[in-house]
């Protein structure tokens, strides 16, 4: 396999990207148009009701980001021209057939027009409604395969999903396809319409009850992680993550296929804004509860591998697989890690979040400054239940019978700590199957298609070598300072 040059390869192609407005889309579409400006045309699907709200959202979500500086600086006062004449926002929705698109001379368009088409959809809440989950990650992923196989010259389809479709396995992850109906839990077959209609019969079952909002969303929120872990998943996200690789797989016929599993995505390493990031991932949930003073422990092993990849490697990865794999009517996966080639534990990143903090001390509300300390690592789930049991289940508990003798005195207090507590609990019942994963993801496919890159100033350009990172850096002087930046409100 050789690669020959991305960005003459990416010149006069018409690109069709979903998930538009998400982190990852946004990187996805300024790199292209920064490094390869003769591109043909990008349509960006815009979850919205008409084609007027589809280009507000894209202006107002996407091109006003920061992230787009460079892009900016470059065109001068010609960018809003240029970004009129390249981008097109597209109003529809992955959860329906032809992806909401309801004019059909439109449809007619793209489906002549399209090259290639890259999905980044998805709902990445781990605790997400069943429903959903199941309409965006699974069906979503099926109806872009179906919309694809309609045009004409298309040429790929890449699909994003995530490396821990794997589960909660141990050693050596290699790189390979899901079977249709595979279960982690060897002892039972997986049965996707089956799924849809426990789903469904349970909407409609809830319906009938005539149950709350509330209600509803709680015990579809249940469903999903029952039916994840009798099948062997952690939690809704990477169940359906995991259906939505199996029916892409089994309907693809001849088309070529490129699915990426990236690990737990971080802020832009080097290109184009360093830091820069939205939405907290895993440890950007823990560095902005270290921040705001809400977290003085984690419930981990700091030897544990937590195998981060910056959006931008897994983005140059991505454009990279599309031009090797163009017109290969195969199926291709791909691992975008750290944990094989520069592995970094979560000891490493507790350092790196204390030396910050250290360094650049925050503030509370009321001016006062909140103490940097280091990190307690509570090594089990029994330990950690414990632990939070005495240190503030049981003085919160005293300060509510308190607050009750003395006519609610202490009410906000009450609130605050009880909030805090809560937090802590939810992050430990979110993370914990990560921050004790004991499971390394193989990048051999990975490997060779950077050892196919024939252009030195390309492989530069299109970076995606986690051994390039220093971590300490990284972490640091990029990373955190982002998410201190871009997501502590």
């Amino acid at each position: 396999m050789e690669i020959g040059s991305i960005v003459e390869y990416l010149k006069d192609k018409s690109i069709f990207v979903t998930g538009s407005t998400g982190f990852l889309a946004k990187i996805f579409v300024e790199k292209v148009l920064r490094v390869q400006p003769n591109v043909k045309k990008l349509f960006l699907l815009v979850r919205a009701g008409d084609a007027k709200l589809a280009a507000e959202r894209m202006q107002n979500e996407v091109f006003v980001k920061e992230l787009f500086d460079v892009l900016k600086e470059k065109h001068g006062e010609d960018f809003d021209s240029f970004i009129s004449k390249k981008v097109y926002s597209i109003a529809g929705d992955i959860i329906y057939e032809n992806l909401g698109i309801e004019d059909y001379n439109l449809k007619e368009m793209l489906w002549e027009e399209i090259d290639i088409v890259v999905n980044v959809a998805a709902t990445t809440n781990f605790y997400e409604r069943y429903d959903i989950s199941l309409n965006i990650n699974t069906l979503g992923a099926k109806h872009v395969l179906e919309f694809a196989k309609k045009c004409t010259k298309v040429k790929m389809l890449l699909h994003v999903s995530t490396a821990y479709v794997a589960g909660e396995r141990e050693g050596i992850i290699l790189e390979k396809p899901f079977h249709f109906g595979e279960a982690l839990n060897k002892d039972m077959y997986l049965d996707i319409e089956e799924e849809l209609r426990l789903a469904k019969d349970r909407k409609k079952e809830l319906h009938e009850q005539n149950s709350t909002i509330e209600a509803e969303k709680v015990a579809m929120k249940e469903l999903g992680i029952q039916r994840a872990r009798m099948y062997g998943w952690p939690n809704t996200y990477v169940f359906t993550k995991a259906m939505g690789e199996m029916l892409l797989g089994h309907l693809r016929g001849e088309m070529p296929l490129v699915i990426m599993r990236p690990t737990i995505i971080t802020s832009v390493y080097k290109d184009s804004l360093p830091g820069w990031t939205e939405g907290a991932r895993t440890i950007d949930s823990i560095i902005l509860g270290y921040a705001k003073g809400d977290i003085s422990c984690i419930l981990g092993d700091p030897e544990v591998v937590s195998d981060l990849i910056p959006g931008d490697m897994v983005v140059n990865a991505m454009i990279s697989a599309i031009t090797a794999h163009s017109n290969q009517h195969s199926e291709f996966i791909y691992h975008v890690s750290s944990s094989v080639r520069n592995l970094v534990k979560y000891s490493t990143i507790e350092k790196c979040v204390y030396q910050y903090f250290v360094k650049n001390p925050q503030t509370r509300s009321d001016g006062k400054e909140i103490k940097a300390n280091k990190f307690h690592f509570i090594r089990t789930m029994p330990i950690f239940h414990r632990y939070m049991l005495l240190h503030y289940r049981v003085p919160l508990e005293g300060l509510r019978l308190m607050n009750l003798f003395l006519f609610g005195l202490f009410t906000q207090q009450f609130n605050t700590y009880w909030k805090k507590y809560k937090y802590v609990i939810h992050l430990a019942d979110i993370y914990a199957p990560y921050t004790f994963f004991k499971g390394s993801f193989d990048d051999a496919n990975l490997e060779r298609l950077r050892k196919a890159m024939m252009n030195n100033v390309e492989m530069k350009l299109f970076d995606f070598d986690p051994k390039h990172i220093e971590w300490d850096d990284y972490l640091i002087n990029i990373h955190i300072p982002g998410v201190i930046k871009y997501l502590l409100k």
